[in-house]
């Protein structure tokens, strides 16, 4: 079998991805970007030697990452080779080469280019361009080029590692943008295969603003409260008013739905639970509109750079009857979360008159969201 090294590209200096951290650093999903890529190319080749060419004033930040380290050097093609060099002193046979700022290489793509490697001395991923590409000169078109021969290069590109080597020796002049780059100035045919949509590179702020809202969080509520006759008091269930003759027994309005809704936002947020924002020892939530601790709910989660992925609501009891009401509770609960409707879905089921929610006791409710909580 052939002997597979790879090298993951860090030494740039994320001039253009802006902030405090550098870019292979920056937590996304838990763990720096750089790591996605080490952990992606462990998983499908255990044996091959991993080193990350990294820049030489990230020592801070790369003493935490366990991986073989070099530095590197002033352009991209200038890392790639102290990157070769480093690798030479036990040469592979086979070089992968990625970049640090594709943290979403998946294990399918990796195997592909080796796969290809059997059968060429360089590989590269590309997908389709879909956009329309013009050639521009002075902020005039010059020409519009051939969408159908055109493909956007992805990373990891895989090499015969003497091939490649040879080739960077015999590189003249700068305007390397990638490896395969050096081997077609030398003469060698590159193979292109499918790359992966889904493996985009990590290069401007915006896609900084992008990372930090990676991170998923599930959040779950549950609320019980008693049901009584009480014809002058309103009956609310997610913010609707229910007609009926009974109500809920609560400091404030008992909106069950709504309070079970709080506490599953407070739980994704770790924000605990409805009772510390609003306790009903406080006079100031008597009665009060269970709509304005949705919002406080809301406010916490936008302070935290989060937003609403969906919301599943459960209404349990055998009265009132909750499918009359469903499309206006959720046009309600869409309207305070600030969602379209199709992220929140409203349900009813009963206990089969068993327990107090059968004997019409209480009403009780369930509550599970999703919230893509910023880093």
């Amino acid at each position: 079998m052939s002997r597979i090294a790879v090298l993951i590209v860090a030494a740039g200096k994320s001039s253009r991805f802006g902030g405090e951290i550098p870019k292979p650093y920056v937590l996304l999903q838990g763990k720096p970007v750089v790591q996605h890529s080490i952990d992606a190319f462990r998983a499908v080749l255990p044996e091959a030697r991993l080193l990350v060419v990294v820049h030489p004033s990230h020592g801070e930040f790369v003493q935490k990452l366990d991986v073989d380290t070099v530095a590197g050097g002033e352009e991209r093609h200038h890392s790639v080779e102290r990157g070769l060099e480093a690798l030479a002193e036990d040469a592979p046979d086979q070089v992968l080469i990625h970049d640090a700022a594709r943290p979403y290489v998946t294990a399918a793509l990796i195997t592909r280019i080796v796969a290809a490697l059997e059968e060429s001395p360089a590989v590269i991923p590309a997908t389709a361009v879909t956009d329309t590409i013009k050639q521009v000169q002075d902020s005039i078109v010059t020409q519009t080029l051939p969408r159908a021969q055109l493909r956007a290069v992805q990373t990891p590109q895989g090499f015969d590692y003497a091939a490649l080597c040879a080739a960077y020796e015999q590189l003249d002049g700068s305007g390397i943008t990638d490896d395969a780059m050096v081997m077609e100035q030398a003469g060698h045919w590159v193979a292109v295969i499918e790359g992966d949509e889904a493996n985009r590179k990590l290069t401007t702020a915006h896609d900084r603003r992008d990372i930090h809202m990676k991170e998923t969080r599930i959040g779950q509520g549950v609320d019980v409260h008693q049901l009584y006759e009480d014809a002058a008091r309103p009956l609310m269930i997610c913010g609707v008013e229910v007609p009926s003759k009974l109500a809920l027994r609560g400091h404030s309005d008992a909106d069950v739905g709504l309070h079970a809704l709080v506490d599953a936002m407070l739980g994704a947020l770790g924000k605990g639970d409805i009772g510390q924002h609003f306790p009903p020892s406080d006079p100031q939530w008597k009665n009060a509109d269970s709509a304005d601790f949705v919002a406080e709910a809301v406010r916490l989660m936008q302070s935290a750079g989060g937003a609403l992925i969906n919301a599943d609501l459960t209404i349990i009891g055998e009265s009132p009857k909750i499918g009359p009401h469903r499309a206006a509770m959720q046009q309600r609960v869409a309207a305070l979360l600030d969602v379209a409707p199709e992220r929140i879905n409203i349900k009813a089921t009963t206990t089969e008159e068993l327990g107090f929610t059968g004997r019409k006791e209480g009403l009780a409710a369930q509550a599970v969201v999703s919230i893509a909580l910023g880093g």
